[in-house]
């Protein structure tokens, strides 16, 4: 994209805000497909630039990773339960059924509770990780999102499956059968934005059972630090366990002594590291 001077100069008739290379992709593949070289890249810009503008400017990188779930349910495992699960940046609440899914860590295997339908996402793990013989006990869930898209919008499943990068086929399938676990009893998510409105979220929580709160690389698109560490103070004063997973410098406390490792997120619980792990799930390499 850096060398399209056309590109380029489609980026800069939106606003800073959206310009993400993400968003773009995604908007040029469910506008225009895939294109195979350069030359068609310019060409499906020149084409349909303001179908894509116009996509980019009523959409938001949304990304839905189910997969993240291989590295989250360890974490979660180790919690004293009943569990109550909040997902901040929820998108279409697929990661609040991790007891839903499987996994394969490669030394220890989790069936889905259902069996045949559900995804068995895939995950590399280090010789330190705690990997559950079971799934937790997860009694009540919500999330909150900006915009969150509807499983059962044929439009709002096509803008999630575009923003899976082509190449990820497996990804893609994951998410496929995540969405349809999803559907058939799908999780509460509000329409509202983490600065304001999650406090509210937090009361709806029933008192007997545990309540945690997480994110996964949701604060990176909070630009503001002082809303961050408004964020990370009300985690931190309220009877829950919070549960962050994102780039080390989005927290950079969390990271604190740490060798960053490139591409790869921190997971933290209440402040404290406790894993490096792969974006979209793919691996766990606990501290």
């Amino acid at each position: 994209m850096a060398g399209s001077l056309r590109a380029l100069a489609f980026l800069q008739t939106l606003p800073p805000d959206r310009r993400q290379p993400n968003l773009f992709f995604a908007a040029l593949r469910l506008v225009g497909g895939l294109p195979e070289a350069g030359v068609a890249f310019d060409d499906v810009l020149t084409r349909e630039g303001d179908a894509i503008a116009a996509v980019m400017r009523a959409r938001r990188t949304q990304t839905n990773e189910p997969g993240r779930c291989a590295c989250l349910l360890p974490l979660l495992a180790q919690l004293d339960g009943p569990l109550a699960l909040i997902e901040v940046g929820a998108s279409a609440g697929l990661c609040l059924l991790p007891d839903l899914y499987g996994y394969d860590w490669g030394r220890a295997r989790l069936d889905p509770p259902g069996g045949t339908g559900a995804p068995m996402f895939p995950c590399r793990v280090n010789v330190r990780a705690p990997l559950p013989e079971h799934h937790p006990e997860i009694v009540w869930r919500a999330g909150l999102d900006l915009s969150p898209p509807d499983l059962g919008d044929a439009a709002d499943v096509a803008w999630l499956e575009a923003l899976v990068w082509p190449e990820q086929t497996d990804r893609l399938a994951g998410l496929r059968q995540a969405t349809s676990i999803a559907r058939q009893a799908p999780p509460p998510v509000m329409a509202g934005d983490l600065t304001r409105d999650l406090e509210a979220l937090i009361a709806q929580a029933p008192a007997d059972a545990r309540l945690v709160v997480m994110h996964s690389a949701v604060l990176t698109y909070v630009s503001d630090p002082g809303a961050r560490a408004d964020f990370a103070r009300l985690m931190r004063s309220r009877d829950l366990h919070w549960i962050s997973n994102e780039a080390p410098g989005v927290f950079p406390d969390h990271a604190e002594g740490l060798t960053p490792r490139e591409d790869m997120f921190l997971m933290a619980l209440d402040g404290r590291p406790v894993a490096w792990t792969g974006p979209h799930g793919q691996s766990l390499d606990w501290l």
